[in-house]
């Protein structure tokens, strides 16, 4: 497992919390709060952009 460095937990309205995470090699994660051990990675711009849109409104079923 990389060494993830975990940003405080984003809660949407419901009971959907997320973080954010990057390694030193500048990867970005993204995870469940509490469920950190399974998590997608993807670069940063792109996770970026997914969270943009989900509180944009664009992608709320995906919370």
């Amino acid at each position: 497992m990389p060494d993830i460095t975990w940003e405080p937990p984003f809660c949407g309205e419901g009971a959907n919390c997320f973080r954010i995470g990057t390694d030193t090699s500048g990867n970005a994660y993204i995870a469940l709060a509490g469920a950190e051990d399974t998590y997608l990675t993807d670069t940063r711009e792109a996770l970026r952009t997914l969270i943009q849109d989900i509180k944009a409104g664009k992608a709320d079923h995906l919370l």
